[in-house]
């Protein structure tokens, strides 16, 4: 089975699907599908990798 969170590294920018006011976030880190992400409307959140899909925006 393909850890499809494994796409999610430092630097990588991504949208919360559910959240789009927080506009477009930086990830931080990703450990153990524990995303840390700094959004730019919102700060910085830790969102669980197995609940949220995150949509990519660049790589």
């Amino acid at each position: 089975m393909t850890d499809l969170n494994a796409i999610f590294t430092p630097g990588v920018v991504v949208r919360h699907p559910d959240r789009p006011e927080w506009g477009e976030g930086q990830v931080q880190s990703n450990i153990g599908g524990r995303i840390t992400v700094n959004f730019r409307e919102r700060g910085k959140v830790v969102l669980d990798g197995s609940r949220v899909d995150l949509i990519l925006v660049s790589s």
